[in-house]
């Protein structure tokens, strides 16, 4: 199974899985919750709420994607990034998920001491990074590949995790 497919069907998974939240979580991605002056970029942008758009991004991801030296994220299909939600899915790609190590390792500690199951954007975003580490893995050679080939593991474990948990035995509220 490549790994888009394997995509595809955890974001199809969390898509589906609805689970209130009672308490408030510390932020995953605080760049999704921070203002930037010189850009239009909306607070907190989302790009899954409902099935078709899931579908569309699993199309994002298919369509074949170019990452710059400055490592902004691009969609190489004109008609697919003309698209409005390719705007999103760009913002969130270059805005909002992590692209170094450090914070990549950062978010995976985080994950891994994260209480209960993520909410929608958080699994969006998680999911959305291990596409964009998985994607570096296979661009590296040596050690570098094995770096990046840890973060994957660590970003796939957590999304495991939560999957395992939202699938478990859920309390009335």
């Amino acid at each position: 199974m490549c790994w888009k497919t394997l995509l595809l069907l955890l974001l199809c998974y969390d898509a589906q899985a609805t689970l209130s939240h009672r308490w408030s979580r510390a932020v995953l991605f605080p760049a999704a919750h921070r203002p930037k002056r010189s850009s239009s970029v909306p607070l907190n942008p989302i790009l899954q709420s409902s099935l078709e758009e899931v579908q569309l991004l699993y199309e994002f991801l298919l369509a074949e994607l170019e990452i710059g030296p400055d490592l902004k994220i691009s969609i190489k299909d004109e008609e697919l990034a003309s698209l409005r939600k390719a705007s999103d899915f760009c913002t969130i790609c270059n805005e909002v998920i992590p692209k170094s190590i450090p914070d990549i390792r950062r978010l995976s500690a985080r994950l891994s001491s994260h209480p209960g199951v993520l909410k929608k954007e958080d699994f969006e975003r998680t999911a959305l990074t291990l596409a964009y580490v998985a994607y570096r893995t296979a661009l590296s050679q040596g050690h570098q590949k094995d770096v990046w080939a840890q973060a994957l593991l660590s970003l796939f474990q957590a999304l495991r995790h939560d999957l395992m948990r939202s699938s478990g035995p859920r309390a009335s509220p």
